[in-house]
């Protein structure tokens, strides 16, 4: 598909549409995300997230004055296909999980260690207006002429990452969960692309938390991001989220965690050597009224299969 074509703009352009990054639930700053690629384009890609501060695996523990530091590598492979003739993409992610956390623990100083495998994620994602399934050519005409596009997205993540009920920070959830999301990206110019998002994650209960059953309210987010195109596949923008909700409910017991965060950062993307891609981002924390004072630096490297 991608790598077919005699146009060699057209192959760093396949590949930067659909770069992952490693990414933490609601707080996650995710640009470009339903910019479409060529039908049965094929991508494997491993992401690098470094993150210090106020953060931990899962943000709806009872933990505060955190100081963490976190490490997550992620293996990740997405494959671009035709749903009822719409772009559409599959992302199957594999994190592990590294890291060191000390802050109160219900009310007593604590400190955990902890390093694994984490909880695989599914997502599914299909353009619904603006984009219909793309041969090369219809690619190059939208990079061309960009137009508006809007999209949908089903996450998945399901509960397979390593898990001790005896203890209170864990790599795994011990839950599923899913986020629906909905996203429409408006061209500003030639080079110019804003890009917004709506979205909320639903959780399954944890009935294996210290021998209490522990459940979250839905979370809410928005995402905005400012998208500058400045050549085939290589980009920049300016990201901004907010999210709210995550009540947590132990036994019975409303907990005092309702989250009302923003996050700000930035991403830049660069292709080369024709299948191969880098991606950088940095983010922080704006408004952290429950927890989410954290400063995330990624890195991620994307190999174009096809």
């Amino acid at each position: 598909m991608c790598l077919r074509t005699h146009n060699t703009a057209l192959r760093p352009a396949c590949l930067l549409t659909l770069i992952l990054a490693a990414s933490v639930g609601a707080q996650e700053l995710t640009p470009r995300a339903y910019w479409p690629a060529p039908k049965g384009t094929k991508i494997f890609v491993l992401g690098y997230a470094h993150q210090t501060g106020d953060v931990v695996t899962d943000p709806s523990l009872p933990i505060t004055g955190v100081d963490s530091r976190i490490d997550s590598a992620i293996v990740a492979y997405q494959q671009t296909f035709s749903l009822f003739g719409r772009t559409s993409n599959l992302q199957l992610e594999l994190p592990y999980v590294d890291g060191t956390t000390t802050g109160q623990i219900l009310g007593e100083a604590g400190r955990r260690d902890f390093s694994g495998l984490g909880d695989i994620k599914a997502t599914l994602a299909i353009n619904l207006i603006g984009a219909p399934s793309l041969t090369r050519a219809d690619f190059q005409e939208l990079r061309e002429n960009p137009r508006p596009i809007l999209g949908a997205s089903i996450q998945i993540v399901a509960p397979t990452g390593e898990y001790a009920a005896d203890k209170l920070i864990n790599i795994g959830t011990n839950r599923w969960a899913i986020r629906a999301r909905l996203g429409y990206m408006q061209p500003l110019g030639p080079k110019w692309l804003m890009e917004m998002s709506v979205g909320a994650w639903f959780f399954e209960d944890n009935n294996e938390f210290l021998g209490e059953t522990r459940e979250q309210e839905p979370i809410g987010a928005v995402d905005v991001s400012l998208i500058r195109r400045l050549g085939p596949g290589f980009w920049t923008s300016l990201d901004l989220n907010y999210y709210l909700g995550g009540r947590t409910i132990i036994t019975g017991n409303r907990s005092a965690d309702f989250q009302r965060n923003a996050r700000a950062g930035m991403t830049l993307a660069y292709p080369f050597r024709r299948r191969h891609a880098i991606k950088m981002s940095y983010s922080t924390g704006v408004v952290t009224e429950s927890g989410g004072d954290y400063q995330t630096i990624g890195l991620s490297y994307a190999y174009l299969i096809k």
